[in-house]
């Protein structure tokens, strides 16, 4: 929820009921401005801007020999470029009117960006898990970007338009009510909300159990090799792992100690017990291929007790050009990451954290701890309904927890113009994207964008 201040004088006239209307009011005032079918327009036909010179610009400065792999990645599918290319649909929400009623965004809310992982208590959670693009702005965008996922990933599951349809119109029905149930709460019983029949949705079930699988043990088996000597050191595989040496070496464990200081006491208690034994150079994702990444392998007690910490670098968000929350050279893009995650997530990784090295900031989080994530393959028949139903309830709570959940129901009022204009808006947008695919394809053809073989 935006805070109020105590020390912020209230007028003497308000009362606690009064002040909770004056937030509704607020919210159905905005219509006023915006209206809910106005949610549905795609101005990309009018851009001002060429989409391939806006993913090259916004690519600029990462390593320039993995670009060509990245690109390769996003040739796949038009959803695969739709994950890798953010920056343009950031231009192209910054240049649609927007409700003015800001959250805590996810920033690249898409079905892939959901997956489970380990609470600090040690249950496995299925929730949004990537937070590389969070900053605060327009709720709307949040959900519009989802909702064209949603379409992206169903056609490259073989459903019809008719089934993406109805997937969208899950989604924001699920979003709304949750939404609308949120703002009737306590503020602090809707910050600790936990979905309860998030096991239902058979995508999110393979997740959770992949995530059961998946542990340090494992990552050990995968990564790294045991020499005579009893000591681990990261393997190569090709497009993906190497050991770092030397200078590169040296830096990447030097900056673990501004991390380890701005660890809380009872975290750093837990940390201190780790020693460092080896550091590798890990290539992540789609979206983030390019930017620097390093895992450190740590040992506490004895080689049955492995843990990786990956060191991520973190860059401007996409939208911060057009919002003016931590747009400025100053910001600590790590700690911007680290703590949007910490307001939209209610359970978050006991290591998380971040540091700055060599004039890049880095986030500092456990890497794969019983991480699970959202096969497309288990999108098919009923699952892809089932997810977008879950991805509603996550984006909402998140919502509630950054955010003035009252504002944006006063806004919505009954759900269904919302549910129409965000269904609209999924799949023209998608329609978008998969223009944007085609002159992908074409730079690529003409040798604009190099790809990796």
């Amino acid at each position: 929820m935006e805070a109020v201040a105590l020390t912020k004088a209230q007028p003497k006239t308000t009362t606690p009921v009064a002040r909770r209307e004056m937030r509704l009011k607020e919210g159905r005032k905005r219509r006023e401005a915006l209206s809910r079918k106005q949610l549905s327009q795609v101005h990309s036909r009018t851009r001002q801007f060429n989409p391939i010179d806006q993913l090259l610009e916004h690519d600029a400065g990462r390593i320039k020999r993995l670009l060509p792999l990245k690109y390769a990645r996003m040739a796949v599918s038009p959803f695969a470029f739709f994950r890798g290319s953010v920056a343009i649909m950031a231009a192209d929400l910054a240049a649609e009117p927007h409700t003015e009623i800001n959250v805590q965004l996810c920033g690249d809310a898409h079905v892939q960006n959901m997956g489970s992982f380990e609470a600090p208590d040690g249950r496995v959670v299925f929730d949004i898990n990537d937070f590389d693009e969070t900053i605060s702005g327009p709720w709307e965008w949040d959900v519009k970007r989802m909702a064209a996922s949603l379409v992206l990933a169903g056609f490259e599951s073989n459903h019809g338009r008719s089934t993406c349809t109805r997937a969208v119109q899950a989604f924001a029905a699920s979003y709304c009510k949750l939404l609308e149930d949120l703002a009737e709460e306590s503020v602090l019983v809707a910050a600790r909300y936990q979905i309860r029949r998030i096991k239902k949705s058979q995508p999110v079930l393979a997740a959770l159990n992949q995530a059961e699988r998946a542990n340090p043990a494992d990552l050990l088996k995968r990564y790294t090799t045991k020499g005579k000597d009893g000591r681990y050191s990261f393997e190569k595989i090709a497009d993906l792992l190497w050991r770092v040496v030397g200078r590169e070496k040296a830096g990447v464990i030097a900056s673990l100690e501004p991390y380890r200081n701005q660890l809380a006491p009872e975290r750093l208690h837990l940390f201190d017990f780790y020693q460092i034994e080896d550091v590798a150079f890990k290539v992540v994702g789609t979206g983030s291929v390019g930017l620097r990444d390093y895992v450190v392998l740590l040992f506490g007690n004895g080689d049955q007790d492995p843990l990786f910490l990956q060191i991520k670098q973190e860059v401007q968000s996409a939208y911060a050009p057009y919002l003016r929350s931590c747009s400025n050279s100053r910001c600590h893009q790590g700690q911007r990451v680290a703590e949007g995650q910490l307001k939209i997530q209610p359970l978050s990784d006991l290591m998380l954290g971040w540091t700055d090295w060599e004039g890049h900031h880095y986030l500092v989080r456990q890497l794969n701890d019983h991480k699970g994530k959202v096969d497309l393959e288990q999108l098919k028949e009923d699952g892809l309904g089932a997810l977008a139903s879950v991805a509603g309830e996550l984006l909402a709570r998140g919502h509630a927890r950054s955010g003035d959940a009252l504002k944006i129901k006063g806004y919505m009022g009954g759900p269904e113009k919302i549910i129409d204009a965000l269904v609209a808006y999924g799949l023209e947008y998608a329609g978008q994207a998969q223009a944007d695919y085609e002159q992908f394809q074409k730079a690529i053809r003409e040798g604009k964008i190099r790809v990796a073989a």
